[in-house]
Formats: C-alpha cells, sequence, structure tokens
C-alpha cells in the first residue's frame, strides 16, 4: 500500500483485507476512531495475528476482535433447526426434543465438504486440492510470513496430520510427536513443537477446546488438557488422507486409545465447530 491515508479517506464502511500485513493501516484506523468514535466505520480482516515482535497500540477501547470461524450447521443451511442454543441458555427451551432430518452419510458428506465457503460448493477433486493447497500455504508461506522459519517442511507436515488424528481427544503432545515421527531417532525438539503449535494457532488453523468441568472451579480448569480441533474437521480428514468410503468403513487412526470410530471424533469436531458459532453469538 502506498498511500496509507487512503483508508481513512475513502467512503465508509471500508474492508480492509489482511490488515495484519500492512500493520500502519492499524494505526490509522486507531487514530480516526479517535477523532470519530463512532462504531461500525472499519471491518480489519485477516489470517493471522500481528507478527511476534511487532510494536503497535493494542487498540483497547477502540478496536473489538471478533474470531471468524467457518460456516455452522444451520449456516450451512442442510436443515432447519428444531432447538435454540440461545434459548436454551436462558432457560426459554422447554420443550427441547431437537429433530433432525440429516443422516450418517449426510454428516459424513458434510465433515469433508468443510465450512469454508468458498471451498464446500467444489466438485470432490477440486475440493481435495483446494484443502491441500491450503496445507501447503500455511506450511510454505503463512508461517514464514509471521516469524516462524520452517526447517523441515516434511516434518510440519506430519505433525500437523498426527494432531488432526487427535481431533476431540485430550492426548498429550508427545503422544502426537511420537505418532508423527514413529521410527525416526531425530525428533523435533519440545521447544520447535511448542512453536508449531503457537504460531498455528495465531493463525486460526489449530482451534483447541478449552477444559470444562461442571462446576465453576477455574483453578481446577486450568489443570485440565484442552481438547484438540483443526479448525475445520475437513482439513484433518485431508491430512490423515480418510474419504467418504474410508470414514463410513471405520477406517482412520486415532493417535491414543479411545472407544469409538475417528468418523465419531470428527462429528465431535463438526458439531464442536458448530456450538462454538453459536455460543459466541449468544455471548456464552
Amino acid at each position: 500500500m502506498a498511500d496509507h491515508d487512503r483508508v481513512t479517506e475513502v467512503p465508509e464502511p471500508v474492508l480492509i483485507d489482511e490488515w495484519q500485513l500492512v500493520p500502519e493501516a492499524w494505526e490509522r484506523v486507531r487514530t480516526a476512531v479517535d477523532n470519530d468514535p463512532h462504531g461500525g466505520r472499519f471491518l480489519l480482516a485477516g489470517s493471522a495475528e500481528v507478527a511476534p515482535g511487532l510494536r503497535m497500540h493494542s487498540g483497547a477501547g477502540r478496536i473489538v476482535s471478533m474470531t471468524m470461524r467457518p460456516l455452522s450447521f444451520y449456516e450451512r443451511e442442510i436443515c432447519a433447526p428444531t432447538v435454540s442454543l440461545a434459548k436454551l441458555l436462558r432457560g426459554k427451551e422447554p420443550d427441547n426434543k431437537g429433530e433432525s432430518s440429516v443422516r450418517l452419510v449426510q454428516y459424513t458428506d458434510e465433515i469433508l465438504k468443510s465450512g469454508f465457503p468458498g471451498i464446500r460448493a467444489l466438485p470432490e477433486r477440486e475440493r481435495r486440492i483446494q484443502l491441500d493447497s491450503y496445507v501447503s500455504r500455511i506450511v510454505e508461506e503463512e508461517l514464514p510470513e509471521n516469524g516462524m522459519q520452517v526447517r523441515r517442511p516434511e516434518t510440519l507436515r506430519v505433525w500437523m496430520a498426527a494432531y488432526g488424528a487427535a481431533t476431540s481427544s485430550d492426548a498429550n503432545y508427545t503422544e502426537i510427536l511420537n505418532a508423527a515421527t514413529a521410527g525416526e531417532p531425530d525428533k523435533p525438539s519440545r521447544t520447535t513443537v511448542n512453536s508449531y503449535r503457537d504460531h498455528l494457532q495465531r493463525l486460526f488453523v489449530l482451534d483447541p477446546l478449552p477444559a470444562w468441568i461442571p462446576t465453576f472451579n477455574p483453578l481446577k480448569r486450568l489443570t485440565k488438557t484442552p481438547k484438540h480441533h483443526l479448525v475445520d474437521p475437513a482439513i484433518a480428514a485431508r491430512l490423515v488422507g480418510v474419504g467418504n468410503d474410508g470414514l463410513l468403513n471405520g477406517e482412520g487412526q486415532m493417535v491414543s486409545a479411545s472407544t469409538g470410530t475417528w468418523l465419531g471424533s470428527l462429528f465431535e469436531s463438526l458439531v464442536t465447530q458448530s456450538v462454538r458459532v453459536y455460543a459466541s453469538a449468544a455471548d456464552a
């Protein structure tokens, strides 16, 4: 961007995509909001947070951050909803006997289609290519652009596949690393693995679910392990290399011992993805 002031000179509302690549835009927006604080003037969209080490104003009191997850099941318009999470949370859904016309084959199809609007409508082969390209871009471009030097790209890909295989589990990171590097004497260090995890969360690729316990005990909750989820279960399925028939026939490898099937784990991830969208909308 040659003229950073342009973002405050064009008619509002103004959408600035991938703003984190031009941090100067943030400062222009902050100053504009200081001068005129009425809301809804700017939308700053980005596929990552600001690169580590970059000093800039937090935007506190001026800019509100929101996580935009892939399409929920309701947003995919597969079937009409029969239960409202918002009403359940307010105690205004006395008869919560939900019904769904969706069957197992359709749920499996939705897991593989993904909730990314630009991917889900594609034919199956093109969809696979796009998901592969998404992972390649993360490893080869997005991570280096955001401050992480990937010395062994293939090891990172395999680690991501192992993380995907641990979907909906709380397998520890040693188990995931061992699954990713079985038979390899030269394993990545714990520091390297932690860097993988932290950077992939910053890029909104990993979307772990914080632990939950049925009592209000924040200190105890901190001792529990989050459940592993990628931002979309379609990415996990693609990383592991399992398709529709494979999922329905019980194929797929889980990192840690578990009852049930990997299809069940991906279904749980699909449900989790949608519920988090609904919960966010309900301020839960």
